[in-house]
């Protein structure tokens, strides 16, 4: 989980109820009591991973901090239709001003959850472990990941601060992979210690380059678009030097041909941007 997870989750939430809400949610505030009580289940009806349990709580907790939210499933839970996620009591006024957010968060990463889920399960008996990427949907990357982490899988860098990654473009535009990772390398040593450095490579030859010029300096080698064959020769050279990543085209029907090949990660766009959002509804307890 990213190290100031709630602050985000903070700001994140306070954006979210401020792009809903505008001026007033006059809906609500046209016919119900401000200060009138109810409570509120959230009722599951699909089958899946359930995720965003703590998202949930959270919302309802900075609208309101004396609510009392009642759990009785946690996240990553399976999930089956008709089953009961939580409880929620507090004001009228926050369970129908939050109501759609709550959903939104919890359908989007419950959906991702059980996509990653599958993926894990498929590749569960080989050493190979998956990876999400940055394709996201903007300003909710930090949610879309945390789904992630709670179907099984791991995440990749947060975004271009946390990590250098040398893909195809830097390295075109910087002069070559040589060039690009001792300026990279320079940088690190200079301006950010510690960084981690990850070179993006597209074919045997890069591999090769790497080798030659990124000991000591790359940390994970990541091979894109190669076919699983060739993923076993680059992994022959790599003997263990830099850690590993597939990437590009994996997918249900071939991610057991690539972590068959014994490479590190395979990194998975489609976790996040091929997931459907699972159906839940937030439903008035009378």
């Amino acid at each position: 989980m990213l190290h100031n997870f709630d602050e985000k989750l903070s700001q994140l939430v306070t954006a979210a109820l401020q792009e809903d809400i505008g001026d007033g949610d006059h809906s609500t505030l046209s016919c119900i009591d401000p200060h009138a009580m109810g409570k509120a289940q959230l009722k599951i009806k699909d089958t899946g991973i359930l995720a965003g349990m703590q998202v949930a709580e959270k919302i309802f907790k900075q609208v309101d901090a004396n609510c009392v939210f009642e759990p009785l499933k946690k996240d990553g839970d399976h999930m089956q239709p008709g089953e009961t996620a939580f409880y929620i009591s507090t004001s009228i006024h926050t369970l129908l001003t939050t109501e759609r957010l709550v959903l939104n968060c919890m359908q989007r990463m419950s959906g991702i959850a059980t996509l990653t889920h599958t993926y894990t399960q498929k590749i569960k008996d080989y050493k190979t472990n998956i990876l999400d990427t940055r394709k996201t949907t903007p300003n909710f990357r930090l949610l879309e990941k945390e789904a992630v982490r709670i179907g099984g899988a791991y995440n990749h860098r947060f975004g271009l601060y946390d990590m250098i990654m040398l893909k195809d473009n830097h390295i075109d535009f910087a002069g070559g992979i040589e060039k690009a990772i001792d300026r990279a390398w320079h940088y690190v040593q200079t301006e950010k210690p510690g960084l981690l450095i990850e070179v993006e490579t597209r074919s045997i030859a890069d591999v090769q380059r790497v080798l030659a010029c990124g000991q000591g300096k790359v940390f994970r080698v990541m091979l894109d678009n190669f076919a699983p064959a060739q993923i076993a020769e680059a992994l022959q050279l790599i003997d263990g030097i830099f850690e590993t990543e597939a990437s590009g085209g994996i997918n249900l029907d071939n991610i057991i041909s690539y972590a068959k090949t014994g490479v590190d990660y395979v990194s998975i766009g489609a976790l996040i941007h091929q997931a459907r959002s699972v159906d839940l509804s937030l439903k008035a307890v009378i």
